[in-house]
This record gives structure tokens, sequence and C-alpha cells, in this order.
């Protein structure tokens, strides 16, 4: 089956990335597009796709960057990474064990929104072992839901690890060897020329029944709303 025939009309969102604009397609090309799941050695999840003009080609690897809180004005060290669909899960766990025992959890979604506007639900303090359990039932969901992403963080360090509705895996903290560690025990290695699928126009994707198991993940963590952000 393929990408767009177990899909609804209603379940694609396509988002901008630096002011690019996609060069026009015709039906049957842009049904071609969306249904190319590899770039060389790179497997893609179900999630997302790159616009029809492939201004970026994904590719695995990982690069640093520098984030700034819009609250307090601080930098904070982040390392952007993106992994082939194969080995993704398995190293989003192991990236956070770097957390510690106990962590919090933030569910992103994106499932009533045509703006790329998502809600933040929030849970606080559960044992590490319990939630890796949690998210290995929703594997599912978790790599192939276009409008779904989490982020575990420790506030107490404090360091966090997104993995977000693009399915590329952000580690923020001011030391982030240990991440390194992880990504390299992985065999993934850093990139100064990498570009991430969010740096042009690409495309979300999801399913009524990918939506029916994000809720149930909702329930299962126990999740409250917070506010909504971009």
């Amino acid at each position: 089956m393929s990408f767009i025939q177990h899909r609804s009309a209603t379940s694609l969102r396509e988002d901008g990335g630096e002011g690019t604009k996609t060069p026009a397609a015709t039906s049957t090309q842009l049904d071609q597009h969306l249904n190319i799941a590899r770039y060389g050695s790179f497997l893609l999840t179900d999630a997302i796709r790159p616009a029809f003009d492939l201004q970026v080609v994904p590719s695995a690897g990982w690069r640093k960057d520098v984030y700034r809180d819009a609250e307090t004005q601080i930098d904070v060290p982040v390392i952007m990474a993106a992994e082939s669909r194969e080995n993704l899960f398995d190293l989003f766990l192991d990236l956070l064990d770097p957390l510690g025992d106990e962590v919090d959890v933030v569910l992103e979604t994106s499932h009533n929104s045509n703006l790329g506007k998502h809600d933040d639900l929030y849970r606080e303090s559960i044992d590490l072992p319990i939630l890796k359990s949690l998210l290995y039932e929703y594997e599912d969901v978790l790599l192939n839901d276009g409008c779904a992403g989490i982020a575990i963080l420790n506030p107490r360090i404090p360091m966090e690890v997104q993995f977000d509705e693009h399915k590329l895996l952000m580690m923020y903290g001011h030391d982030l060897n240990p991440f390194i560690e992880v990504l390299e025990s992985h065999h993934l290695f850093a990139s100064d020329t990498i570009r991430f699928v969010t740096e042009a126009e690409h495309i979300h994707s999801t399913t009524d029944e990918y939506t029916t198991r994000f809720e149930s993940l909702k329930m299962q963590l126990g999740v409250e709303h917070g506010e909504s952000a971009v």
C-alpha cells in the first residue's frame, strides 16, 4: 500500500523552511514523490517527506548549534541529529540515559492544527525505565505520526532530549558530551554540512489510526494541557 493510499485527504500538511517555495508539480508527480522513502542509505519514517524540489536530501548525521531561550535570552548548546528509520527509535531511547532515573515528559501535538502550531502536554516525574517501557508500546506512533512529538527532560541537571514531529532528535544542555558518546556508539557522526528537512519546505503526514493511538498515549502518561506553541 502506498504512502498516499493509506492516508485521508486531510492528513497531509505542508510546512515551509527559510522562505523557500516549492515549484508546481502534477498530482501524479507529487504522488510518486511522496512514495519515495529511501534516499541512498537513509530511510524515512512515514511521518515526513521533503518537498518535491528536494532542496534538502535526507541524510544521517548530527551537528552542534545554539538555541536562544526567548524568555531568558540565554544561549543553550544543542545538538541536532537525523538517523535512518531502522536505527532511529533505539537511538532515541539510548539518548535518554544521560537524563537520569527520573524525568519529566512533554507530548507535542499538532493534530488539530493546519497552521504548524502545536499543543504541549506535560507530565512531571516518571521513572525512566517505566517511561521507556511505555514508549516501546507506542513506537509506531512516535516514529510515523507527523503531528506528534515528545520531549524528555530533567530540569534538575538541566538536560533535554526532543524527538519532534519531523523525527529529528535534539539534545539540549551545557554539557553535551554524554549525548555525543551515545551518538558515536551508534556510529552516527558529526557533519558541518548536514542539512535537515526542517530547513526547506516539507510535508507532514498522519492517519486517523495514529491520532487515536496518540490519544491513548496521552491517557497512559496522564499528561496535562499546557500552552500552544509554534
